[in-house]
């Protein structure tokens, strides 16, 4: 298998965030985001509870900020010419009002040293790193927040003229399903009522966002990425299928079809219509948005069955470890097909709108012997995505680039830093990096000796 059965013109990139990545966490006026709190230990009465795995923090990460310069060499040397990251909200704006024009410098070199190298630089504008003193005035909660990213964005498509592709929000269904349903990612909080909020306001900032960009510049290509997870339900029985109906409907298509202007799904979500989606649904209108492309990021399947034990919703997810031994250190399910059946469940939808897959890969639990990381499994991770995606395309699907995650290890949010998606390991505490086999097979993919 090589690069050139996708076609000449096909976009090849690695993918980062500034949050996950930079470290550099108080430096150059950069304020704190939602992730720095987040990793301090919760205080109840006389004990600290840690809300990462292991006590890691953020703020121990890749050390980007420093290493930029040979973290996009080795990018060059690894075959790619495209390279996806995020711009730190909290660098940019540390207060959420104030400008840092350190944090512009910052990213104006990033920004040359790619196009020094021929390489083009993809943005996401909101990688999960909201500024905390936002997050003290209600977060993604607040409908003021479409006033203060759009502060942000206006800042950074101003100031970084030079890059041609932007991404709005990166998987809002994660950032507001994590942290204001459940409260396992920052900021934290629970609730149904607090992730209605902010899925509306996320939808409305994608709205918004765009054309904010396309009136500063109408030649700019606008999108932005969301998660897709395939679901299945446990067997074809009519009350599992139905279960996974549901788990699909919360999962994908509340953060996707309202940007396509086909309104909220909430057929499937009955129980919630009276209380929480009447305000909303007044404003559907607001939520159609002509993107440029779409960005697609899967990495798994989940299996749902019927549950008549759960009060509201009457599904269960059945974890995967229950149904397979083929996982990852995320202990999600190794299941390529996934990603076929998610880029053709997309094309179905008739947008017209180019996909690119801004996101796919593996955590494993990588370990350097003599200087080198053997990680088959990567590998065929790896190719057997890209012949699903390859699949994909010839059957028309109009799949016009394929962004891996990750360039480097990282944070991975809740989990720390045990598990290791990047093409290129780094010691945590040396920031030493070390191209596994996985980077040097990509390097031979794309035609690189």
């Amino acid at each position: 298998m090589h690069s050139n059965l996708f076609g000449e013109h096909f976009y090849w990139g690695a993918s980062i965030s500034a949050a996950q990545t930079e470290s550099a966490a108080l430096l150059d006026g950069k304020g704190l985001s939602i992730w720095d709190d987040f990793c301090e230990p919760k205080k109840k009465f006389f004990l600290s509870k840690h809300r990462i795995k292991n006590k890691h923090h953020i703020q121990e990460s890749s050390d980007f900020y420093f290493h930029y310069e040979a973290d996009i060499l080795r990018l060059k040397q690894l075959g790619f010419k495209h390279f996806r990251f995020s711009i730190a909200w909290s660098r940019i704006y540390p207060d959420g009002e104030t400008l840092n024009p350190s944090g512009i410098d910052f990213y104006k070199k990033v920004i040359d040293t790619c196009l020094k190298n021929n390489i083009e630089p993809w943005v996401t504008l909101y990688h999960w790193d909201l500024p905390a003193t936002l997050e003290k005035k209600g977060g993604w909660t607040n409908p003021e927040i479409i006033n203060w990213f759009e502060l942000f964005a206006t800042t950074c498509i101003h100031s970084f003229k030079e890059v041609k592709h932007w991404m709005i929000l990166n998987e809002p269904s994660v950032f507001v399903g994590a942290g204001y349903f459940f409260g396992i990612h920052a900021p934290g909080k629970k609730g149904f009522e607090n992730f209605i909020k902010a899925m509306h306001h996320a939808n409305l900032c994608i709205h918004h966002i765009f054309k904010v960009i396309k009136n500063i510049n109408p030649d700019l290509k606008v999108g932005s990425t969301f998660s897709f997870t395939h679901i299945e339900g446990l067997n074809q029985d009519v009350k599992h299928q139905k279960a996974a109906e549901i788990a699909d409907t919360l999962i994908n298509r509340l953060f996707f079809e309202p940007i396509l202007g086909l309104g909220y799904p909430t057929e499937q979500l009955k129980i919630f219509n009276k209380k929480y989606f009447n305000l909303i649904k007044k404003e559907e209108e607001l939520l159609k948005t002509p993107l440029d492309f779409i960005g697609i990021q899967n990495y798994t399947r989940e299996v749902f069955k019927h549950n008549p034990f759960n009060p509201f919703l009457k599904i269960k997810q059945i974890e995967a470890h229950k149904r397979t031994s083929e996982l990852t250190a995320m202990n999600w399910e190794i299941h390529p097909p996934s990603i076929y059946e998610v880029l053709k469940k997309i094309n179905n939808y008739q947008s017209n709108i180019p996909i690119i897959v801004t996101e796919n890969g593996i955590a494993l639990n990588d370990q350097i012997n003599d200087n080198s990381i053997q990680d088959s499994q990567r590998i065929a991770f790896y190719q057997s995505h890209l012949e699903q995606v390859l699949k994909a395309k010839n059957e028309g699907i109009d799949i016009q680039g394929y962004f891996a995650w990750s360039l480097l290890d990282n944070f991975e949010w809740a989990e720390g830093y045990y598990p290791r998606f990047g093409l290129i390991h780094v010691d945590f505490e040396t920031k030493h990096r070390t191209i596994k086999e996985s980077g040097h097979w990509f390097r031979e993919f794309l035609g690189e000796t």
